[in-house]
């Protein structure tokens, strides 16, 4: 099984040398093209005015001066020698759920592999804050991921054209972990705004930044399963129609 791997953190990420790690578990031809650059929060981007850089940095090893979206481009269609057998995104720095998804580039690697008809699948893992420093335990995505053969369970499934799977590892230690369940997307109560600053000659700057309300999340949810110690695994999939409303659309315009 030939395995393409990406992320959004970057070539360099730690978490993205945790993935190689998992998916040599799974098969020998391990190809890794991903971000030169952090390119989180640039969700399903594509580099479309300005060229693309690669530069190969190892044995079929090859960082992209682009998006996650750009990475699966150029390794489907430039960089392996034939198509790959699965994609697989992450390990994310942080978990990918509820509204979160719109937004990551993680899963976005996984939305584009599924759009090039190839299996995939984005991994992230949550983690705390011990004062400044960020502390990401991946030694659970490690544990969990290829043992009791879930990665292998969910390579072996058969996935409809058009979706893709999003797993999400809570923060945790591996012997904490409750179980793992399949769920549906949770909604988070955001509060976006932006932040006005100053550079050093007096000419402003702006961040956008995030608060969030504090949600429990209904049970079945992905946001459940991350505060109750679940591995949460949510089908996603391509067709963003509300079906549920075409018939109610029809007879409005009608």
């Amino acid at each position: 099984m030939r395995i393409l791997l990406t992320n959004d953190d970057g070539i360099h990420a730690e978490g993205l040398a945790s993935l190689e790690r998992i998916a040599r578990t799974l098969s020998d031809d391990v190809w890794v093209v991903a971000p030169e650059q952090d390119q989180s929060g640039y969700a399903h981007s594509l580099s479309i005015s300005e060229p693309l850089r690669l530069r190969k940095i190892g044995e079929k090893h090859f960082a992209v001066r682009g998006t996650p979206t750009d990475c699966v481009i150029m390794g489907v269609k430039k960089i392996l020698p034939a198509a790959p057998d699965l994609i697989l995104s992450g390990v994310n720095s942080g978990a990918n759920i509820a509204d979160d998804v719109t937004y990551s580039g993680t899963v976005a690697g996984a939305m584009e592999g599924a759009l090039l008809g190839v299996r995939s699948i984005a991994l992230s893992q949550a983690y705390s804050y011990v004062g400044e420093d960020r502390l990401v335990p991946y030694e659970t995505t490690e544990a969990l991921a290829p043992a009791p053969a879930l990665l292998k369970k969910l390579v072996a499934m058969p996935l409809p054209d058009g979706v893709l799977l999003n797993v999400n590892f809570p923060n945790c230690l591996p012997e904490e972990i409750a179980g793992t369940v399949v769920t549906s997307q949770g909604k988070l109560v955001h509060s976006l705004w932006v932040d006005e600053r100053r550079d050093g000659r007096g000419l402003p700057y702006y961040w956008l930044r995030f608060g969030r309300e504090p949600v429990e999340g209904k049970q079945g949810t992905d946001l459940y399963a991350m505060r109750n110690r679940l591995v949460s695994v949510t089908p996603l999939q391509l067709d963003l129609t509300a079906h549920e409303i075409r018939d109610q659309l029809t007879k409005a315009l009608a």
